[in-house]
């Protein structure tokens, strides 16, 4: 197919959406309702915060049956790729593609162009969010997990449920060294470094017993925390990180996406579970976009 004045990279894919649609056809099938009935299950959208945009976001067709699901934290040009490479038809991006409300829908601007090539080549695409990070067995339960066991609760509780919402405050079954800390947050989230503000009068042996997260960007939410001796996020404001440290908190910052990709198998295994038998592909290419050089 010809595309006049488009780029063989870049051009709607309508033919390849042809080719996979015959090649599906020696697949599992799983109808569109059932998957979006274990989305639900999952990861309730009434969990999800007031400004979020989730749930379903890029719908070629009516109703459909899904082969094979592709799971990425941001839906990118490189990301995108890898999803059609895979043959998959149903992709999970974590993060909205569509979120600031798009007026125009054009392949020479490269925010759209990622929008319009899934269209072209059929793919559905559906974000969960602010639902994923409040809900039970979501990624704030995960990341409150990176120093082991303890009591938690959410630091922005839901109106829908008290114990569930936006991040999490954990008492440590077993209080750890702050330097011990560093180390199992690296290995939990698959980091080779990760950035400290040390609190004022935290020394390497300082014990850590109370532990604040938030996935992506916690500086909002944690002006709910009165008190935490570390906190965990992707991301902070320059002055939010002085004003823990002169209280005599630590500040562990990974860049925004590092506090999230890991939980992407866990989310394939809870798919797997609500609907056995269904293709689940977590993204190689998908990365956060700062490196340390």
């Amino acid at each position: 197919m010809k595309a006049t004045g488009i780029s063989e990279e870049s051009k709607c894919d309508l033919d390849g959406a042809l080719f996979r649609a015959a090649w599906y056809s020696g697949l599992m099938a799983v109808r569109s309702s059932a998957i979006f009935e274990a989305l639900e299950k999952i990861a309730p959208l009434r969990f999800a915060e007031p400004w979020d945009n989730v749930g379903l976001i890029l719908a070629p067709r009516d109703s459909q049956d899904f082969h094979r699901v592709f799971l990425t934290i941001d839906l990118t040009a490189e990301t995108l790729q890898e999803c059609l490479d895979e043959e998959a038809d149903f992709c999970i991006a974590y993060h909205p593609p569509v979120f600031s409300g798009l007026k125009r829908l054009r392949l020479s601007e490269p925010e759209e162009s990622v929008a319009v090539r899934a269209l072209c080549s059929g793919l559905t695409v559906y974000s969960p969010h602010t639902a994923l990070d409040a809900c039970a067995g979501g990624m704030n339960d995960w990341l409150a997990q990176a120093l082991g066991p303890g009591e938690s609760c959410p630091i922005a509780p839901s109106p829908e449920n008290s114990n569930l919402g936006g991040g999490r405050l954990v008492q440590l079954n077993t209080p750890v060294r702050l330097e011990q800390a560093l180390d199992l947050v690296k290995e939990y989230l698959g980091l080779g470094h990760l950035r400290l503000a040390r609190g004022v009068n935290h020394q390497p042996d300082q014990m850590i017993r109370s532990l604040a997260v938030c996935p992506g960007a916690g500086g909002s939410l944690f002006e709910q925390v009165q008190h935490a001796d570390l906190f965990l996020t992707g991301e902070m404001r320059h002055h939010d990180v002085l004003g823990r440290q002169r209280k005599n908190s630590s500040v562990i910052l990974t860049d925004h996406t590092n506090t999230e990709r890991g939980y992407l198998p866990r989310l394939k295994e809870r798919l797997q579970s609500e609907l056995p038998g269904l293709e689940v592909v977590v993204s190689k290419t998908d990365a956060d976009p700062l490196r340390v050089v």
